[in-house]
């Protein structure tokens, strides 16, 4: 029973511990039992078979008085779990009062301080007002503010956000009704520093308004694949949602019929660099090759995913495709329980560039960022550093960066540790190192990594993001790699945690063994 059953009266552990006594109290009466029948005299003439049957009945005795005695005390700790529980959970109720008080209260200074501030501001032309840009050459962006760009004359239009599906992020946790989004809260009380909630709930996506346009990206070459997508973008028709395919699907889709006329697309890069001022919910139809390509479209934010399992394995691909309707009914709805997966930004610093700012463009990764030593019959030989402080130097095959979302894929095969997708981290793997004692490492998130070749390298190295754009570093190149501030959402078919160990168990058949056999209880 947990402890969110437990009703404040304590009926519910009072049942329970008088369930246990007289659990145990018939099964020390079983016990007496079986002691009056061993304990019987013997007559003469009995035979060996009802000696062994003595025995038997006396490891028979012992285990009921164990299995008595393991039951009360099983009861008993459980009270007491209970009495620290409950004590537990109002310091936590005082401790969130008390910060929800401090910021409420500041959130009132705020807004008088805003208020005499715009007392003071002059009025601006509408003509004057120009949507701010943050995005920069390389089309990476930073953190941003969507303007609507089709304003209208009223003079609230101006600072009117662009008409898409608003949604909120927030904290759950089984059997909690209250859904505010709870932070780290850390408490300095007496010197003692104390966590009173844990970020490592999971997250929920509540709409705000209806969403009202999905892209769909499909697996290309598979004919089941087309099948469906024609049937989800039929079914959504009907929903009244605007739909977005890529120009290979709408041309697809128009070779079947001219009924598919209203789907919409893209024409060039441009186009694919505004899709998530667009787009409120993406659908994926293949495998976690198909997601690494969904979310390599999305430069900044990436609206939610929902992928639909039509590939291999599916470490990223919860939902089955036979039952869309259903699924995304329910997205479309909302609360959806999401995965927040971490993406690497990557840049390529060059032996010739004068500073760190004249680099390459930079490239998002979903899994990792591989360096290896290509076709060379030589060893890799990659200068580590984190933060300035050098950790090792590589010699071997290659060296993995990988996401925990990752963990699972080229870094899994190479000996790394498995990672929950949510666990904000940095894996660490090399590819065969020549040496017994190089094993990976899992580094926090905040952390910027540089992987250098030396000049004195034998050889070239390859670098290439996600299986793709690969590139090659010459001696005195560098490869500069930090968590990016733009995750991408995935939906959770169940939650985060109950997917990722459905995938571990399903696609690689994790700890998958014979049960040892139970040769009965020991006489100890």
């Amino acid at each position: 029973m947990t402890p969110e059953n437990l009703n404040s009266d304590g009926n519910a552990s009072n049942l329970s511990y008088e369930n246990g006594f007289h659990d145990s109290f018939s099964l020390l009466n079983s016990e007496k039992a079986v002691k009056e029948v061993i304990e019987q005299p013997l007559v003469e003439g009995i035979d060996d078979h009802l000696m062994e049957f003595s025995e038997a009945m006396r490891t028979v005795s012992k285990a009921l008085r164990r299995a008595a005695e393991g039951k009360a005390s099983a009861q008993a700790e459980a009270s007491e779990w209970k009495r620290k529980y409950e004590l537990e959970r109002q310091r936590n109720l005082q401790l969130e009062n008390k910060v929800l008080t401090s910021v409420e209260l500041d959130t009132n200074h705020n807004e008088k301080k805003i208020e005499n501030s715009a007392q003071h501001l002059e009025p601006m032309h509408e003509t004057d007002e120009q949507p701010p840009i943050y995005r920069g050459k390389n089309g990476i962006y930073s953190h941003e503010v969507l303007w609507d760009k089709q304003q209208n004359s009223c003079s609230n239009a101006r600072g009117k956000l662009i008409r898409k599906a608003s949604f909120k992020l927030h904290w759950s946790c089984k059997g909690e009704k209250n859904d505010q989004h709870k932070h780290d809260i850390v408490s300095f009380e007496k010197g003692n520093i104390t966590t009173a909630e844990r970020s490592s709930k999971q997250i929920c996506l509540k709409w705000e308004s209806p969403p009202q346009t999905v892209l769909i990206l499909t697996k290309p070459n598979s004919i089941s694949v087309k099948v469906i997508c024609a049937e989800m973008v039929r079914w959504l028709k009907e929903k009244k949602l605007n739909i977005y395919v890529e120009p290979r699907v709408r041309t697809e889709l128009l070779t079947e019929s001219s009924y598919f006329n209203f789907v919409q697309t893209w024409k060039d890069g441009d186009d694919v660099l505004l899709l998530h001022e667009k787009v409120d919910l993406v659908v994926t139809l293949g495998g976690d090759g198909t997601v690494l390509w969904a979310a390599s479209l999305f430069k900044g934010p990436v609206p939610p995913i929902v992928p639909f399992s039509l590939g291999s394995l599916g470490f990223m691909t919860p939902f089955h495709s036979e039952q869309y309707k259903e699924c995304l009914k329910s997205i479309l709805q909302g609360p959806i329980s999401i995965t927040l997966r971490h993406r690497l930004q990557c840049h390529v610093i060059r032996e010739a560039a004068k500073t760190e700012y004249e680099t390459e463009e930079p490239i998002l990764v979903l899994n990792e960022v591989t360096v290896d030593r290509g076709i060379s019959s030589f060893l890799t030989n990659l200068e580590c550093y984190c933060d300035d402080s050098f950790v090792t130097c590589v010699q071997g095959d290659g060296l993995i960066l990988s996401t925990t979302s990752g963990s699972t894929a080229y870094s899994l095969a190479a000996g790394g540790s498995m990672v929950h997708p949510q666990v904000p981290g940095i894996l660490f793997t090399p590819i065969c190192p020549h040496s017994l004692s190089f094993r990976p490492l899992i580094l926090p998130e905040h952390v910027t990594l540089r992987i250098q070749v030396p000049f004195n390298s034998r050889g070239h190295a390859w670098v290439s993001f996600d299986g793709k754009d690969r590139k090659q570093l010459a001696p005195g190149d560098a490869l500069v790699c930090s968590m990016s501030v733009w995750p991408v959402p995935t939906a959770c078919r169940g939650d985060s945690t109950n997917d990722f160990l459905r995938s571990i168990h399903e696609g690689l058949h994790w700890n998958l063994r014979k049960t040892q056999s139970f040769d009965g209880p020991r006489e100890s």
